[in-house]
């Protein structure tokens, strides 16, 4: 049981990393839209690559961010029920959960964005627009990275789950036994 605790141990560190990373990131997509703004308000004029940057960084965000909000439990679930229910049958729902859904769902993303993101940097695309950002498969191959964390965060919230079923589960600081 010590392993699977130092497992989730490091998965979660992980995505704590990259979700500090990305939150960076966060503030260079409203430095962005703010620049965008002016420009189209204030000067009449707009440019495609900065478009481009807003959607390019919003992307990223949102891929490399969602292991890190699973890790902080910040992913929509229906909490009417589930907020009611005991610490084990919260852990029950999370592992259902995880088996039923979360698993199969990144499998097939993984699997199919793995060829496209290939295929994109064989390509070394870039935008199809004129003055567009020149790295498009970069943002591609941020698809299956992104559900590879989601995924290995997936496996913690699995072993945490698995533990608290069985009695063998710790709380992080300050949040249930999950």
């Amino acid at each position: 049981m010590d392993l699977l605790k130092s497992i989730a141990k490091r998965i979660d560190a992980i995505n704590e990393w990259v979700g500090r990373g990305v939150s960076w990131v966060t503030t260079g997509l409203v430095v962005v839209v703010f620049v965008d703004v002016v420009m189209r308000y204030a000067f009449k004029t707009s440019f495609v690559f900065t478009q481009e940057l807003e959607w390019h960084l919003f992307a990223f965000i949102f891929l490399m961010g969602a292991g890190y909000t699973l890790l902080h439990d910040g992913h929509v679930r229906v909490d009417i029920i589930f907020q009611r229910l005991s610490t084990r049958g919260q852990a029950w729902v999370n592992l259902i959960g995880c088996l039923v859904f979360l698993f199969p769902g990144c499998y097939l993303v993984i699997v199919t964005s793995y060829g496209f993101a290939a295929e994109s940097f064989r390509l070394m695309e870039g935008s199809p627009d004129p003055g567009g950002i020149a790295y498009r498969y970069v943002l591609k191959a941020c698809i299956p990275l992104g559900f590879s964390l989601f995924t290995l965060q997936g496996v913690s919230l699995f072993i945490r789950s698995l533990l608290t079923i069985t009695g063998r589960g710790e709380s992080r600081e300050g949040e249930v036994a999950i």
